[in-house]
């Protein structure tokens, strides 16, 4: 399982841009039916070229963010998972160490190709501009800071939003007996 602060992190860090996204989009037109069927649906117009500058900043704004920290612990997840199946067969152990062990080149290539699509999703969203002064914040003392200590926070926000997850859901299951209670009805 993966720490609980790369998962919040992606989270955290994913919600907030695509709510704000989907609210600033306009309603979808209704869709038009084809002239005939079997018509093969228009496909959509290609996403621009981003330049090698653009992608080395948004690169460099993955990697300075920290977020890159939460795709270290996928591939040993990876592994132990492997590791724990093979339980029932312990004389696989020492070939499958050994078999692990190689393909950790392999593996190191294919975080860096995830790292590179993190690095597109940051160019398509954030302009050079924006990734400049993102980059400059991150070089910060404040911004250093903060990287430092975004999974600690993550984690304090893991714990208190499952507290407040309890809480509310208390509080509206007392609330909710209590009106329908007022209307005649019993929950329970």
């Amino acid at each position: 399982m993966l720490p609980r602060f790369a998962v919040l992190a992606a989270l955290v860090l994913a919600a907030p841009q695509a709510a704000l996204a989907q609210a600033a989009k306009p309603p979808a037109p209704a869709q038009k039916p084809t002239a005939k069927p079997g018509t093969p649906a228009p496909q959509p117009p290609a996403e621009p070229e981003l330049t090698p500058s653009h992608l080395a900043l948004a690169r460099e704004v993955m990697l300075g963010s920290g977020m890159s920290r939460s795709f270290d612990s996928i591939i040993p997840t990876m592994a132990d998972q492997i590791r724990k199946n093979a339980v029932t067969r312990p004389d696989l152990g020492k070939d499958l160490d050994e078999v692990l062990k190689s393909l950790e080149p392999e593996m190191t290539l294919q975080k860096n190709r995830l790292i590179e699509i993190a690095a597109r999703i940051y160019a398509k969203r954030l302009s050079e501009a924006e990734l400049k002064e993102i980059i400059t914040f991150f070089r910060s003392p404040a911004g250093k800071r903060y990287v430092e200590t975004q999974p600690q926070i993550l984690d304090d926000m893991v714990g208190a939003m499952q507290d407040w997850t309890q809480e509310v859901s208390e509080y509206i299951m007392v609330r909710t007996r209590a009106e329908m209670g007022k209307r005649g009805h019993s929950l329970q």
